[in-house]
């Protein structure tokens, strides 16, 4: 059976640290993932309306074999500037890949679609995201905020408010697999018009609110619903970090990110459609010092699925009520 760390956050992967920093009055904000020590990095996109930077060199077959931090922000295209932000405050700590005399933190990053989630998007010449990720990164520790934070702040699925997930799992073997979500998917997360989550298989723990799976299943469990026709349609995109302590290969670390995709599916109903830029990056730091077996590399992609189809409920779990919200929180439901 699969166990939650101790802080049940992408966190408890040895190596990597979290930080939010996110605008009440915007109703948007960014999440930043920072490695210690440089970290063996993939990527899949599975979405149909991706927005990214700095993901092309994670290709297997690419130069850059690691990763200083990864970037998840709200602002649609405007947010990819807060990578830029992180740039700069790894810059400052002397961080990067050295080429030519030169350090250049790499910093992948991706942006989910909030802008018709409420709040007040007037900002003039230049977005606030470089700013945000900025104060993301040096916010960067152990512990973070779920819910309404960081790249969850404005996030909004299919009848209620999205928002920023993670939980992790030990493995027998000692490794260690921990995912983080920004949750705004066009899709749902829950089972028709109830409260129990698709994820519910998969829960541990009664960590987002233990309701289980419906008996009977409703009548509606079935109707694919989305934010489509609905008074804000549009703000869509679901974008993740799966990560784990043990020792991957580049392309492993691809496969994790794919098999990551897996979560979503469980999770969110529908997922990858033409309109979401469903996205997940993989970062492997070592820092367990176990190479997995063909095995042991199964139940890890096995336990990817889990742990992001669990993120993503706790996610939306975890969302609060805000002034100028255009939809509910689950705990109203």
């Amino acid at each position: 059976m699969f166990r939650t760390g101790a802080r049940n956050l992408i966190t408890d992967v040895a190596g990597l640290n979290v930080g939010n920093s996110q605008d009440a009055r915007l109703k948007s904000g960014v999440t930043v993932v920072l490695c210690e020590e440089p970290a063996t990095a993939g990527v899949k996109v599975l979405g149909g309306a991706p927005g990214t930077r700095e993901t092309d060199l994670l290709a297997p077959h690419n130069l850059i074999e690691s990763v200083d931090a990864v970037v998840l922000s709200g602002g649609s295209a405007f947010g990819l500037d807060a990578a830029s932000g992180t740039q700069g405050a790894l810059r400052e700590m002397g961080r990067g890949f050295e080429v030519g005399g030169f350090r250049v933190p790499i910093v992948p990053a991706a942006i989910l679609f909030d802008l018709a989630g409420g709040g007040d998007k007037d900002w003039g010449r230049f977005p606030p995201y470089r700013e945000l990720g900025y104060e993301a990164t040096q916010a960067a520790a152990a512990d973070f905020a779920l819910g309404s934070h960081g790249a969850g702040t404005g996030a909004t699925t299919a009848g209620l408010k999205g928002g920023l997930g993670s939980a992790s799992c030990m493995l027998a073997n000692g490794v260690t697999v921990g995912a983080l979500v920004a949750v705004n998917a066009v899709g749902s997360t829950t089972i028709g018009d109830t409260a129990h989550f698709w994820a519910a298989p998969f829960e541990i723990d009664a960590e987002f609110g233990g309701l289980g799976l419906p008996s009977p299943l409703p009548g509606n469990a079935h109707d694919v619903a989305t934010k489509l026709g609905g008074t804000r349609p549009g703000g869509n995109t679901t974008i993740g970090v799966i990560a784990t302590d043990a020792k991957l290969t580049k392309a492993a670390a691809h496969r994790l990110a794919i098999a990551a995709h897996d979560g979503f599916a469980r999770a969110i109903w529908p997922a990858h459609t033409p309109l979401d830029g469903d996205l997940v990056f993989a970062l492997a730091t070592g820092r367990g010092g176990v190479e997995p077996d063909m095995r042991e590399s199964i139940e890890l992609y096995a336990a990817a699925a889990a742990t992001m189809a669990r993120a993503i409920a706790r996610g939306v779990f975890a969302a609060e009520k805000a002034e100028g919200d255009v939809l509910p929180v689950w705990s109203e439901r």
